[in-house]
C-alpha cells in the first residue's frame, strides 16, 4: 500500500468513527505510529508521517510534536519533503516559537536556489509566518526577488514585502523604488501584488504620498486599458476584465487624490468614465462601482460627478440582494451631510427599504431616514416614520422613538404639531422611549399656554383608553392635576367637546393608583394630581381626602410620605393649600438652548410686568436690567451687579446638590450643605451660605467682595416668600473695592421676615 493510500485510508477511519471517544482513540494511535516513525530518522517516510500529522492538526487535536521535523524537511534537498516541511511550517510554527529561528538561514538558501518553486515555497513562508526578527534579516533578499525577470516569483516577492512593511514599518523605504518599477509590468498578478504594496507604503509612510502621486497618470491608463479592454478569459469575471485588479486600483487612486486637486483633476475623467461604463447587474460590476463611488467621495471631485457617485448608491438601493442595499445605505449615510440635496432625490426608496424583512437593512434605512428629516420635509417623513414605529420590531423600538424625539425638537413646525407627534409615540411604544422624554414633554406643555385646554383632554381621552404606557400616563396625571378646571370647563376649541365631570376625573386618577401595571413612580404622580385637585374642583374634596388618607399606610414609602404630607395640609395647614402650596407650577425653563419649536414668536414677547425681571450677567460698568440666573440654590436665585433676590417656595420637593427640603409640622426646613458661589466676574464675588437653621427658622447670610477698581452703589438684596410671608429688600448705600460686606436675613415660615444684621 503506497503512502499516499495510508493518509487517505487514515482519512477514511476517522470519517467513519461513530463517537468522538472511538475518534479520539484512533488518532492518539496514529500520533503514537508518527512519533515512531520520526524517531527512526530518514527512513523515507517522514513527509507523510508530516502530511498526516497536519490532518490530525487540522481537527483540532495536538501536533506540536512534529514542529522540529518540519525544520528538518525543509533542510532536506527534495522538493517533495521541502513542500511538506514548508508547509507544516505555516501551519505548526509561529514568531512567537523559538523553532520559527531555525528556518531562516533555510528560507535564505531557498530564496537563491535556481528553482522557482522552491523560492515560491520560501516567499511563501516568510510572508505568511514571518517574525520581526526574521523580517528584518531577509528584507534584502527580497528587495532583490522584486527586481528578478521571473513574474511568477516577482508576484510573491511583492506580497512577501507587504508582509515585511506591516512588521517593520521602517523599512518601508526600502522597497519604495521597486514599486514604481513594478507598475510598468504586464503581467496582471504582478501589478496586483504592486499597487498592493504601493497602497501599503502610503499608509504606513504619508512622506511618500508625494513621490507615487507622480504615478497617477500611469495608473489612470493601466485602469482605462481595463475599462475599454476586449474580451480576455484569463481575467474575465462575469463581463468585467479583472474586476479585483480594478478594485485596488481604485483604492490606491482615492489615497493619492485625498486633499489634492492636481491628483484629483486626473483621474475625473476615469472616475465618470468607470461609473457609466460598468455593468452593474452582476456582483463583481457592482464592487468595481462601489469603490468608485468611494472614490469619487473621498477626493476633491467635481460636483457633477459626486451627483453621479449618489446616483449610483440610489439605483443599489434597488437591487434585490440585500447586502448592496446595505453597503449603499452605508455609504449614503456618511455623505448625507456633505450631499443633502442629492442624497434627497432618493428619499422615497430609502423610505421604502424600511418595510424590508432584513432587521440589519431596516436599522440601516431607519438612520438614513432620520438624517434626511429637514424643515421643509417635516410633515411627510414623520408621518413615514410613524408608520414604521408601529410595525418595526421591538429591538429597533428605542432607536426610533428617540430618533423621532430629536428630529421633531429640531424640526417641529408648531408646538401643537410637536405635541401631537410626541403623544403619538407615547401611545405607540411608550415603554420604549428614553427617561427624560416626560419631564422634556412637561416642559413643552407648559410654556405653550394657548394649548393647555386641547392638551388636557387630549391626554384624559388617552388615558382613559389606555394605561398601560407608564410614561403617556404619567405625563397625563400631571397635566390633569395642573389644569384640571380647564378640563371640567369643557370648552376646547381645537377638540370636539366632551363633558366631563369631577367623578370622572377622579375615578380616572384612582384607576391608575390601583392598576397592577402602575410603576411606583405613575402612582406619585397619580396621588399629586388627586390633591391638587382639591384646590381646582368644589364638591369633591372630601373623596380626595378619603383617597390621600388610604395611602398613608402604603408599603411604597416615597407613596406613604407624600399621603402623609398631603394628609397634614388637609388636617393642620388647610388655609396653606391654595394658592400657596398647590398652585399651579410656574414655566419651566427649556433644557435644550435655542429650540424654538417652530415658533419665533417667543423671542420678541412682552415680559410680565408682575413678575420680577431676571437680568443676565454683564460688566459693572452696565445697567441694572441685566442679571444672571443661577439655578435651585434654595428655588430661584436671581444676581445682577447690583441685586441678588431669592425666593424660597414649597411648591415642590426640592432636592438639589447643596440643598435638601423637608416637611416637619408643614413647616419650611432648608439645610445648605455647603457655602454657594454664586456669581463671580469682573472682580465682584457673590456667596451665599447658611448660619442657622430651625424648624421654623433659617438664617442666609450673602457674602460679597468687590476687588475692582471701582465701588459699587446702591447694592440691595431682595427676598421673595410665599404670601403667607412678608417681603422686604435690604440694601446697601457702597459697596467698596477691596472689603467684604455681609448681609445676614433670618426668613421666618410664620408670616414675617425680618433684617438681623447688616455691615
Amino acid at each position: 500500500m503506497t503512502p499516499s493510500v495510508r493518509l487517505q485510508e487514515m482519512i477514511r477511519v476517522i470519517r467513519s468513527a461513530r463517537t468522538q471517544g472511538e475518534e479520539r482513540g484512533i488518532i492518539q494511535k496514529e500520533c503514537a505510529d508518527i512519533r515512531a516513525q520520526f524517531r527512526q530518522g530518514d527512513n523515507g517516510e517522514r513527509s507523510h508521517s508530516l502530511a498526516k500529522l497536519l490532518y490530525v492538526h487540522m481537527l483540532g487535536y495536538p501536533a506540536h510534536f512534529g514542529q522540529m521535523e518540519c525544520v528538518r524537511l525543509i533542510a532536506s534537498p527534495r522538493y517533495s519533503e521541502k513542500r511538506i516541511g514548508y508547509l507544516g511550517a505555516m501551519m505548526l510554527l509561529d514568531e512567537k516559537q523559538d523553532a520559527s529561528l531555525l528556518i531562516t538561514n533555510s528560507i535564505k538558501n531557498d530564496l537563491s536556489h535556481s528553482s522557482q518553486y522552491v523560492q515560491s515555497l520560501a516567499l511563501c513562508t516568510l510572508a505568511c509566518m514571518g517574525s520581526a526578527e526574521m523580517c528584518r534579516d531577509l528584507a534584502p533578499e527580497i528587495e532583490r526577488l522584486l527586481r528578478a525577470s521571473n513574474c511568477y516569483i516577482k508576484k510573491k516577492a511583492t506580497l512577501c514585502a507587504v508582509h515585511i512593511i506591516r512588521k517593520v514599518p521602517e523599512l518601508a523605504e526600502l522597497f519604495t523604488p521597486s514599486a514604481r518599477s513594478l507598475l510598468s509590468e504586464k503581467n496582471h498578478g504582478v501589478l496586483h501584488g504592486a499597487v498592493v504594496l504601493i497602497t501599503e507604503l502610503c499608509e504606513h509612510n504619508p512622506d511618500t504620498l508625494d513621490q507615487f502621486r507622480k504615478a497617477v497618470p500611469e495608473l489612470v491608463q493601466i485602469m482605462k486599458g481595463l475599462v475599454t479592454s476586449s474580451y480576455s478569459p484569463e481575467h474575465n469575471v462575469a463581463g468585467i476584465s479583472d474586476p479585483f485588479l480594478q478594485v485596488r486600483i481604485l483604492r490606491l487612486l482615492r489615497i493619492l487624490g485625498h486633499n489634492n486637486d492636481t491628483a484629483s483633476d486626473a483621474m475625473n475623467d476615469l472616475l465618470a468614465q468607470v461609473a457609466t461604463n460598468t455593468d452593474s447587474s452582476k456582483t463583481a460590476g457592482s464592487a468595481v462601482l462601489y469603490e468608485t463611488v468611494l472614490t469619487i467621495m473621498d477626493i476633491n471631485s467635481e460636483s457633477g460627478l459626486r451627483v453621479l457617485a449618489v446616483n449610483i448608491l440610489g439605483r443599489f438601493l434597488l437591487n434585490n440582494d440585500r447586502n448592496i442595499r446595505y453597503i449603499s445605505m452605508t455609504s449614503l449615510q456618511k455623505i448625507v451631510q456633505t450631499d443633502h440635496n442629492a442624497v434627497q432625490r432618493h428619499r422615497g426608496t430609502i423610505v421604502d427599504c424600511l418595510k424590508d424583512q432584513d432587521t440589519s437593512v431596516k436599522r440601516r434605512a431607519l438612520e438614513l431616514s432620520l438624517a434626511l428629516v429637514s424643515a421643509v420635509n417635516i410633515r411627510s417623513m414623520m408621518k413615514e416614520l410613524l408608520i414604521f414605529l408601529s410595525t418595526c420590531p421591538p429591538e429597533l423600538r428605542s432607536q426610533t422613538t428617540s430618533g423621532i424625539f430629536n428630529v421633531a425638537e429640531r424640526y417641529s413646525p408648531s408646538k401643537r404639531w410637536h405635541i401631537d407627534t410626541i403623544l403619538h409615540v407615547l401611545t405607540t411604544a411608550g415603554g420604549d422611549v428614553r427617561d427624560e422624554t416626560v419631564p422634556n414633554l412637561i416642559q413643552l406643555i407648559t410654556t405653550a399656554s394657548e394649548l393647555h385646554c386641547y392638551t388636557v383632554h387630549k391626554l384624559y381621552r388617552a388615558l382613559v383608553k389606555e394605561i398601560s404606557q407608564q410614561p403617556l400616563v404619567q405625563v397625563a396625571c400631571w397635566c390633569i392635576g395642573e389644569y384640571g378646571d380647564l378640563l371640567l370647563k369643557g370648552e376646547c376649541e381645537e377638540i370636539e367637546p366632551v363633558q366631563v365631570t369631577e367623578d370622572d376625573v377622579l375615578d380616572a386618577l384612582e384607576t391608575v393608583l390601583q392598576s397592577h401595571m402602575s410603576s411606583p413612580a405613575t402612582r406619585g404622580f397619580a396621588l399629586t394630581a388627586t390633591m391638587k385637585l382639591s384646590t381646582r374642583i368644589t364638591d369633591n374634596v372630601d373623596r380626595i381626602r378619603s383617597i390621600v388618607s388610604i395611602y398613608g399606610s402604603c408599603i411604597d414609602l416615597e407613596l406613604q410620605q407624600r399621603a402623609v404630607e398631603y394628609n397634614a395640609l388637609f388636617k393642620k395647614y388647610d388655609h396653606m393649600r391654595y394658592p400657596a402650596v398647590l398652585e399651579r407650577m410656574p414655566v419651566m425653563g427649556k433644557n435644550s438652548p435655542g429650540h424654538t419649536n417652530g415658533d419665533t414668536s417667543g423671542e420678541n414677547k412682552e415680559p410680565d410686568p408682575s413678575k420680577p425681571k431676571p437680568v443676565e450677567a454683564g460688566l459693572l460698568s452696565e445697567p441694572a436690567s441685566q442679571v444672571i440666573i443661577i439655578g435651585y440654590l434654595l428655588q430661584n436665585i436671581s444676581i445682577s451687579n447690583k441685586c441678588c433676590s431669592f425666593e424660597l417656595s414649597i411648591n415642590q420637593r426640592i432636592l438639589e446638590k447643596n440643598v435638601s427640603w423637608f416637611p416637619r409640622n408643614c413647616c419650611v426646613y432648608v439645610h445648605v450643605v455647603l457655602t454657594e458661589t454664586v456669581y463671580e466676574k469682573n472682580g465682584l464675588r457673590l456667596k451665599i451660605q447658611c448660619d442657622k437653621q430651625t424648624e421654623t427658622e433659617v438664617m442666609v447670610t450673602l457674602i460679597g467682595s468687590n476687588s475692582a477698581q471701582n465701588d459699587i452703589t446702591n447694592f440691595s438684596l431682595q427676598a421673595a416668600v410665599p404670601k403667607v410671608c412678608t417681603c422686604s429688600t435690604f440694601k446697601l448705600s457702597r459697596f467698596s473695592t477691596h472689603k467684604q460686606q455681609i448681609i445676614s436675613a433670618a426668613i421666618l415660615t410664620g408670616h414675617s421676615i425680618h433684617t438681623v444684621h447688616e455691615y
